[in-house]
This record gives structure tokens, sequence and C-alpha cells, in this order.
């Protein structure tokens, strides 16, 4: 980073110690000059010693908010930290999973309703209002007769359905029923898949909230090295033995 030197020389003149001294105590109490102003020491101001306070300038960036920020949207921390750049990816990311999700939930509900359509004219059921587990039911037996045999055989008379009810089915063919076991497991699938596209979603806004933090230090560190601290150096003119003034070096980076 390249160093700008701005030099300023004060030339005062010495006649009288307590002279010389009434002239720097306002340089001292402007600047918060500390001590030992002769001795030729570097001195080192913050920059809103020597600026004004309505002079505006740029603010570091919290660490937890862009965190936080990331957390609720991805990307958002790292534009918040001026770190857009890299966050962009994980706000495109989070678009793409919820899409996915989407299209998970849209598929796999059309497969649910054409498998319960399926069975409804091959098995004579009615699909509405039944539990899922109905459907998984229908699809293990031929008939609600073989059915609830196995569950007395099973001694789960609890889980029996009443024969003359809207529960019964009879498949026309052990195919149909292998048909639309298989629909039926292909949208559970579906259902299933969501599971992982939310793990991912998740896993995405931790991964924005840890870049997003990256972000910040980034910008906190070239804020500190742009801003830089004020260097200032004083010198007596003539040296000790013929003093006639002093010799102001002020330097900031940038």
């Amino acid at each position: 980073m390249a160093t700008m030197k701005w030099v300023v020389v004060l030339t005062v003149v010495l006649s009288l110690g307590g002279v010389a001294q009434g002239i720097l105590s306002p340089i001292s109490s402007r600047y918060e000059v500390q001590q030992h102003f002769f001795a030729g020491n570097t001195i080192s101001l913050a920059p809103s010693a020597l600026f004004p306070d309505d002079v505006t300038s740029p603010r570091k960036k919290s660490t937890g908010l862009a965190a936080i920020y990331s957390l609720l949207l991805p990307g958002m921390g790292e534009l918040y930290a001026d770190g857009f750049e890299s966050g962009k990816y994980f706000l495109a990311a989070e678009g793409v999973l919820w899409l996915t999700y989407a299209s998970f939930e849209i598929y796999g509900n059309q497969l649910r309703d054409d498998s319960r359509s399926f069975a409804q004219a091959h098995a004579g059921i009615t699909p509405s209002n039944k539990a899922d587990q109905y459907f998984v039911d229908i699809g293990n037996f031929g008939d609600i007769r073989a059915y609830n045999d196995k569950k007395l055989r099973d001694r789960e008379p609890e889980k029996l359905y009443q024969e003359a009810s809207n529960y019964t089915w009879q498949w026309d063919s052990d195919l149909s029923r292998a048909t639309y076991r298989d629909q039926r497991i292909s949208s559970e699938n579906m259902y299933n898949n969501r599971k992982f596209v939310v793990a991912a979603v998740l896993l995405n806004h931790v991964a924005s909230a840890i870049n997003a933090v990256r972000s910040a230090i980034s910008y906190n560190k070239a804020l500190d090295d742009a801003m830089g601290s004020l260097d200032i150096r004083a010198d007596v003119m003539g040296g000790w033995m013929n003093p006639h003034g002093v010799m102001l070096t002020i330097t900031k980076k940038f």
C-alpha cells in the first residue's frame, strides 16, 4: 500500500521557554498530543483527532449482524459487509434449492393423486378422508378380508377395517395392485427428497453466515489499513544548543 506523507513545518521562534510552551499548548490540547513534544519521539493519533467530528468516514461492519443477515437470507450478510461478489453464489443456491423443493412437492403430489385415482378405478376405494396408512395397506393386500385376517392372526384387532364401510377394497388383479404400489412409493420418495433439500438449505444458510463473517473481517481490516493511524514526529530546528523553531512531520497511510 502506498504511503503518502503530509509534512507540516511549523517554525516557532523560541525566545523563552515559557513562550514556546504557550505556543505549543494549544496545539497539544487540539490534537491531544500527550507529552515529550520536543523529545523527538513519534506520537500516534487516531484519525478523529485531526479531523472534525462532522466529517463522514466509513464505519466498520459488525460480524454479528453479517452472520444474522446471512442466516435469515444467504448472501445478505455478504452484501452488508461489502462482499456480495461471493455472497451472490449463496443467494443463487438458495433460489435453486427452493425451486428444487417445490418441484419435489409438486411432482410428489401428482404421483400421489394419480396413484389414488388408479386405486379408485381398479380397487374400488373411496380415497377421501383416509389416513396415509390406509393407502399403504391397500397396496399390500389384495382385498380388505385378506388384510383383516392378517391382523387377527397378528393379534392386532385395533387395526381392523369394517368391511361394510367406505374402507373396503378389492383389486381386480395383482398387476394393478403392483402398479399402484410402485406409484405410491415413487410419491413417497419425492416427499422424502424434500428432507434432503431442507438440510441443504440449512447448510447453505450456515455456510453463508460463516462467509459473511469473513467478509466483515476482511472489510474491517481493509478499512484499518486505509484509514491508518497518524504519526507525528516533532524535531527541534537548530538543535538543543541553538533552537529556533519546531518541525512537525505528520504521516498518514492510504
